[in-house]
């Protein structure tokens, strides 16, 4: 037993001292051990890669449609930024407007919101959205913040017709004539009708020795009683010898523009009192 044992302690003491290297054994063992591990860890580790990649998608797909609603939300913000801006200025420029003429002669002016029009050239007309209980009457003039657009043709309780200018005919006899002048010369005329070739206006009964020119501001100048003074109605483009030559006529290119309106103004003057 004591041979034995001091044999197991100079085995002991040979294995466990310095060494270069590992026993065969060993070796083997480790080699084995690393294969094994190798085998299992591989699939282990895609099988634990694919779910990751899984995962990684679905918080990627996740963030894009939250950042599909953010964008989403931010166009319909920036939309009603953008039309509630462009009305802003639209309404501040209207009342700059409304402020310089009445200035200028004591008139009311009370918005009305286009609600439809109707194309048809030979009746060419728009429905405001205020009435006679708002106190309108026939034959009220009507203007952008332009210039004159028409009168009101017809008057309902809540709503109004409006007859524009661009409606304007010599063969019409309900048509409304206007009493023109230039605005800062001593000038006479009258905006009989509209000729839709050239979209102008034509300014008819001029004087022959009149200083109309090119170029002159045209508006109405008050005779008749209807038409109040002072509606822009729009430039002179050209000017000619009338029929006979004794008299001339003037082509006016409208102030307005006859489209895509959405608020209009309704003259209401000193001698038409509000209802």
């Amino acid at each position: 037993m004591l041979i034995g044992l001091v044999t197991f302690i100079a085995l002991m003491g040979f294995t466990l001292g310095p060494r270069l290297g590992l026993s065969w054994p060993e070796k083997f063992v480790r080699d084995t051990v690393g294969f094994v591990q190798g085998i299992f860890y591989k699939p282990a580790s895609y099988i634990a890669g694919f779910f990751e990649d899984v995962r990684d998608l679905k918080e990627v797909y996740e963030e894009n449609e939250r950042l599909k609603k953010a964008v989403a939300q931010y166009e319909r913000e920036s939309a009603d930024y953008n039309r509630i801006k462009n009305e802003n200025l639209y309404y501040m420029d209207l009342l700059k407007f409304t402020e310089a003429q009445m200035n200028r002669y004591d008139y009311d002016y009370r918005p009305a919101n286009v609600l439809s029009v109707n194309q048809d050239p030979n009746n060419h007309t728009l429905v405001i959205d205020i009435g006679a209980k708002q106190g309108v009457k026939m034959n009220m003039s009507v203007i952008s913040d332009e210039g004159m657009v028409g009168v009101i043709s017809h008057v309902g309780n809540f709503t109004s017709t409006v007859k524009l200018l661009t409606t304007l005919d010599p063969q019409d006899a309900n048509r409304q004539q206007i009493a023109a002048t230039v605005s800062d010369k001593d000038t006479f005329g009258i905006i009989e009708s509209y000729d839709k070739k050239s979209q102008m206006l034509k300014m008819t009964r001029i004087p022959q020795d009149d200083p109309v020119e090119v170029g002159d501001l045209i508006i109405s100048s008050g005779n008749g009683g209807v038409i109040p003074r002072g509606m822009i109605i729009g430039t002179v483009d050209s000017v000619e010898v009338g029929e006979f030559g004794l008299n001339k006529t003037a082509m006016i290119d409208p102030a307005a523009n006859f489209q895509d309106w959405k608020t209009l103004l309704v003259v209401f003057t000193p001698e038409v009192p509000q209802g």
